[in-house]
């Protein structure tokens, strides 16, 4: 993929996954306690050879317009910026970047993808509902939250690698 091709590509997919978020996924809640995030697939996906300052500005515009229209004042913000600062020591510690060729389930393999992804998935949630929170008063209600929404948002992801990612639609290994 030419540099021009890949910067529109993704400029595309950062304005898709921002629309989702907003339009369809903002109103997704199981039981009004696990809520689904998938705007992180976003930073998930891009390519290990993206700049740690582009992505993390990435990261903090994706998360701020999320902000905007949740009304929450930063807080996305703050934790897409944490999971684009930790990307890069997280990807180190499953393998090490040359035998990674994409981040993308088909190319990883189906567990390598859903311990990158939960990893980083759970880090942003606990970062998103603790400050929301801003009190350790209901700490255990909201560690619940952190892990139902992990969950499910991994599960959409997932879901999603396998449904758009996949040239025939599933994953084969």
């Amino acid at each position: 993929m030419t540099n021009q091709f890949a910067f529109l590509w993704y400029a595309f997919l950062f304005m898709i996954y921002l629309a989702i978020q907003v339009l369809v996924v903002h109103y997704w809640a199981l039981f009004g306690y696990a809520f689904c995030f998938v705007y992180l697939e976003f930073l998930l996906i891009l390519p290990l050879a993206t700049n740690r300052g582009l992505l993390m500005g990435l990261a903090f515009l994706l998360g701020l317009l999320v902000d905007g229209f949740y009304d929450t004042l930063g807080i996305h913000a703050a934790a897409s910026v944490l999971v684009a600062y930790l990307r890069p020591f997280y990807i180190g510690l499953l393998s090490s970047k040359e035998e990674v060729p994409a981040l993308r389930l088909r190319e990883t393999g189906f567990y390598w993808f859903l311990n990158y992804s939960l990893g980083l998935i759970f880090l942003h949630h606990l970062a998103v509902f603790f400050l929301q929170q801003f009190s350790l008063h209901l700490w255990l209600d909201t560690f619940m939250r952190v892990i139902a929404s992990s969950l499910f948002t991994v599960f959409v992801v997932i879901l999603n690698q396998y449904l758009f990612y996949s040239p025939t639609g599933r994953y084969a290994g």
